[in-house]
């Protein structure tokens, strides 16, 4: 009799662990998602350039790394460079 309640419990443990493990697996893919989808968003770019005082600005060229901002400056035609993450750190103005 001790032996059922043995096997059932460690059967308990096995299946608890199981779902941990499942749920802490989930958690992880939803966290990598988040991280990919966390990038210089072109409207932040345009406005960052515009509050640089950069005329007319719009959206030349995104890649992986930069996203660069055309418009017209004091001086004519110019180019911001920005970082492709969040927040938009500039890279060359």
């Amino acid at each position: 009799m001790t032996s059922i309640f043995a096997k059932a419990g460690i059967a308990a443990l096995v299946t608890l662990g199981a779902t941990a493990a499942t749920v802490l697996t989930a958690s992880a893919n939803d966290l990598s998602a988040s991280r990919h989808s966390r990038i210089c968003s072109p409207i932040t770019a345009v406005q960052k350039a515009r509050a640089m005082g950069l005329r007319h600005a719009h959206i030349e060229n995104i890649t992986p790394r930069r996203v660069v901002v055309e418009g017209v400056g004091r001086h004519g035609p110019n180019r911001v460079v920005f970082a492709n993450e969040p927040g938009c750190p500039l890279i060359r103005s």
